[in-house]
Parts: structure tokens; C-alpha cells; sequence
């Protein structure tokens, strides 16, 4: 039991974060796409081009979001790791 009143070590709690993060981005534009190819399809009489061509479309910003995320992420685990060795090579003993 934590007695100093502090907030516990969330050790899961980024990557629960950038599991949501990427879920949105794959999720929210297919269904954008979906419901909004459906009904420019029905209002042009032209089924089922936008719809697919929508689809494409969604497909291409949810894979460029997840790569955005993802070096994101890399750099900043990087970064974290190096600052790590900086912070023990100066406590190590000689």
C-alpha cells in the first residue's frame, strides 16, 4: 500500500494510450467513409465508386497516421532510453 498519498506507477497506461490512439485512426475514417461514400453514392447515382474510392482514401491516412504515430513513439523511447544512460553513467562507480 502506497502511504506517501502518491499516484501509483502506471507502467501500462502509455501503451493503453497509444492503443487507443491507433484504434481511432484505423476506426474513425473507415467509418467516416462508409456512411459518407454511402450517401454521395446514393445522391449522384454512382454506386459503388466514391465509396471505394473514399475507402482508399481512408485506408492511405489511416496507414500515414499510424506510421506518424509509431516514429513518434520510437523517437520518444529513444530519447527516454538515452537520457536513462546518461543518468547512470553518471552514478556509476569508478
Amino acid at each position: 500500500m502506497n502511504m506517501d498519498n502518491q499516484e501509483p506507477a502506471l507502467w501500462w497506461q502509455p501503451g493503453l494510450n497509444l492503443f487507443f490512439k491507433l484504434s481511432g485512426w484505423i476506426a474513425g475514417p473507415i467509418i467516416i467513409s462508409l456512411f459518407l461514400g454511402k450517401y454521395l453514392d446514393s445522391k449522384f447515382n454512382s454506386e459503388p465508386w466514391i465509396f471505394l474510392s473514399l475507402t482508399a482514401i481512408a485506408f492511405l491516412v489511416s496507414t500515414a497516421a499510424i506510421i506518424y504515430y509509431y516514429t513518434a513513439e520510437l523517437r520518444r523511447i529513444e530519447a527516454e532510453e538515452k537520457l536513462k544512460k546518461q543518468i547512470e553513467g553518471k552514478f556509476e562507480l569508478k
